[in-house]
């Protein structure tokens, strides 16, 4: 069983907002691949399907960024899911946006989401990182992180998405053949 989690705060606020981008694509790949409503509570809402013959949850993690790694765990504990069928969906302020890139392992970059989920579960799981741009200071980096995209921006992210939700199917099997797909036609 594949574990797939997007990152995202709680709450109408903070939709389309760049922190918010593992939950968008979390609902394009429900909304693709007709995942049912598995489990929802005060900490997480877990869908449960198939991608490509592969059984998964797709989870968005509730109680705020910084507090990702709970529920995370949770689910991984209870299902005993292998860290390497997990994929966490995370913003990247290093990335040019819509940039995708897959990591397995190693460091936060300073997310705080992940530097949770690395408390509770360890390192040593996939992480799809999406690129949001970066404001140009670290003293700009909260508040830009939480403002909603431009319009232009938004129309851009969504053409990325809707292109990663597409290719899914191929990422749990050939994670270059997914990467090599999402670069054609940009």
């Amino acid at each position: 069983m594949f574990l797939i989690c997007g990152l995202g705060n709680p709450g109408k606020e903070f939709t389309n907002t760049r922190h918010n981008i593992g939950f968008n694509l979390i609902d394009k790949l429900s909304n693709f691949y007709n995942f049912l409503p598995f489990k929802k509570d005060t900490k997480k809402e877990v869908l449960k399907g198939d991608i490509n013959h592969q059984s998964c949850l797709l989870m968005k993690p509730l109680n705020f960024m910084n507090l990702s790694g709970q529920p995370i765990q949770e689910i991984v504990n209870f299902y005993k899911i292998d860290k390497k069928k997990i994929y966490i969906i995370h913003d990247d302020l290093d990335l040019e946006l819509g940039k995708v890139k897959l990591k397995f392992s190693g460091g936060n970059g300073g997310h705080n989401g992940l530097s949770n989920i690395d408390e509770m579960i360890g390192k040593d799981y996939n992480r799809i990182r999406i690129g949001i741009n970066h404001p140009g200071s670290k003293d700009l980096v909260s508040n830009y992180v939480l403002n909603k995209f431009t319009n232009d921006e938004m129309s851009l992210i969504e053409t990325k998405l809707d292109k990663v939700t597409n290719n899914f199917n191929t990422l749990l099997d050939d994670q270059v053949l997914f990467l090599t797909r999402l670069a054609e036609d940009n």
